[in-house]
């Protein structure tokens, strides 16, 4: 698989919302950087993060619009969506959609790095309510 097949690969797990499948596509030593810098390293630590996630926006997807490609890396431009979940039902007004960017680098066709570039302002006020 080449850089594409395995970013494409990747976001299929994600809108999927199989965190095994999302688990399966990252690099043992996996990097994931959020939109304020914060980093997580680790297969593991990820595979907890993305199920901590799911598990708020059980309903989250990305929908790529423009992707491009250099060697080892991919940028992606487009939007994220998810409804914020509380005790398993959606809460009220709590969906949203916000506009974003990800690099990709990957290794032996895994993802050894994903980065989220996103005002995520309005999660953030969703989370504090």
């Amino acid at each position: 698989m080449g850089t594409r097949e395995t970013v494409e690969v990747f976001v299929s797990a994600i809108n999927s919302g199989d965190v095994a499948a999302i688990s399966a596509c990252l690099a043992e030593d996996h990097v994931f950087i959020d939109s304020l810098g914060h980093r997580v390293a680790g297969r593991p630590a990820m595979t907890e993060g993305w199920r901590g996630y799911l598990g708020m926006f059980p309903d989250y997807r990305i929908v790529v619009e423009t992707l491009m490609f250099e060697g080892d890396e991919a940028l992606l431009c487009g939007t994220a969506h998810g409804t914020l979940h509380r005790d398993g039902s959606p809460a009220d007004g709590s969906s949203v959609m916000l506009h974003a960017a990800w690099r990709a680098v990957v290794a032996a066709d895994k993802i050894a790095l994903w980065q989220v570039y996103a005002d995520n302002k309005p999660v953030y006020d969703l989370l504090a309510c």
